[in-house]
């Protein structure tokens, strides 16, 4: 059997790219909750004391974009100057313009909003049909957060990061390779209660025991110090964490992000519908492991090619599953908005933690409803 290494890495919601991400959704929901086809495009830049939010925004409504990032700011911990941005005090810029009348020509007539390329992918390999490095990825910071925001520890401020490599036997994870997580945290606390705590309180409560052995290393700020961080250790951008997005590395991104771009945006919106069809297929048990891909042309609605690659694992000839995808989903840009109803304000949940791998409640391109259909079409018994 071939051995080899997967490393995938998540973020915390007070990473600086992750602060774009989701003031540039929040801006999006705050729209679409008062119009649900205004076009959006929002990007965010924040550094120490700022948050500039420019873009393309056509609506027929008025948000308040300052009070919208002050509020996320508050939300998620930034109240204080010393950590680099106070909710309260920090400047807010806004350039907002409204969208090209050259693309609205063909969006308009539910033509896609770019061209481009985008990709989805499924593996059984976790319940939530995800790779596993980049769940557990998730799933660390998610709790790192946790025990933050309830205050469980006191010490720790809003930016971390983890990252997880696996070691995989043939096509199946083995076991945990390295483990590193990195929480920023008050400066008067120790490294060894900071190590003690994390340990205890993340690490032991996320990562399957039978997953570590004695050649594990866990890593836990490996600088020995992670006091300056968020806007002020470094600046942010929307669209800047792709890979933490979506799949944590594996497979293949077309490069276009998705926070703070409506569903007229193909970029965001064929991504979630190649993931919900990729999820069905595994589901279905026509392959163990897929992965789909789409293209589009700026205003023209059928994609421009439809691809499905199995890696080997299909039960059914990948000719076959494309022309069963045709027949069975909708792939033109209104056709996934009105699948996936996607004009509603529910993305800023999306923008941290991964858009994929979350059976909550929203998240509608993770419900395997098509499992069945495929199957029968597949004609597996």
């Amino acid at each position: 059997m071939v051995h080899y290494f997967i490393t995938s890495e998540s973020v915390t919601e007070g990473h600086p790219d992750k602060i774009c991400d989701q003031i540039s959704d929040a801006v999006l929901d705050a729209i679409l909750e008062k119009d649900p086809f205004g076009r959006v495009a929002c990007e965010t830049l924040a550094t120490r004391g700022m948050i500039f939010v420019a873009g393309e925004i056509s609506t027929t409504c008025y948000v308040e974009i300052a009070d919208i990032v002050r509020a996320f700011l508050y939300e998620i911990g930034y109240t204080d100057s010393d950590m680099g941005i106070d909710a309260h005090t920090c400047a807010v810029i806004s350039a907002i313009q409204e969208q090209s009348k050259d693309i609205a020509l063909g969006v308009d007539i539910g033509g896609a909003g770019d061209q481009g390329m985008m990709y989805g992918y499924a593996t059984d390999e976790t319940p939530e049909l995800m790779p596993l490095p980049i769940m557990l990825a998730h799933k660390l910071v998610r709790r790192l957060a946790e025990i933050r925001r309830a205050n469980i520890v006191n010490y720790l401020h809003p930016d971390g990061k983890s990252q997880v490599t696996v070691e995989y036997e043939g096509d199946k994870p083995k076991r945990i390779d390295t483990i590193i997580l990195s929480a920023q945290h008050h400066i008067d606390i120790s490294n060894e209660k900071i190590h003690s705590d994390i340990k205890k309180l993340v690490i032991d409560e996320i990562i399957p025991k039978e997953m570590l052995d004695n050649n594990t290393k866990i890593l836990i700020n490996p600088t020995g110090k992670f006091v300056i961080g968020g806007p002020q250790g470094d600046t942010g951008i929307t669209g800047r964490k792709i890979m933490v997005d979506t799949y944590g590395g594996i497979g293949h991104h077309g490069g276009g992000c998705f926070s703070g771009k409506d569903p007229t945006k193909v970029d965001r919106s064929a991504s979630y519908m190649a993931r919900y069809v990729a999820k069905n297929l595994v589901a279905s048990g026509v392959c163990n492991r897929v992965e789909v891909s789409l293209s589009y042309a700026i205003g023209i609605a059928e994609p421009t090619s439809i691809n499905v690659d199995t890696f080997g694992t299909g039960k059914v000839d990948e000719s076959k599953l494309v022309s069963i995808l045709k027949k069975l989903f909708d792939f033109t840009p209104q056709g996934i908005i009105d699948k996936l109803k996607l004009h509603r304000p529910i993305y800023k949940r999306t923008a941290c933690y991964g858009h994929f791998g979350r059976e909550e409640q929203g998240f509608t391109w993770e419900v395997c409803d098509m499992a069945d259909a495929i199957k029968r079409e597949a004609k597996l018994s």
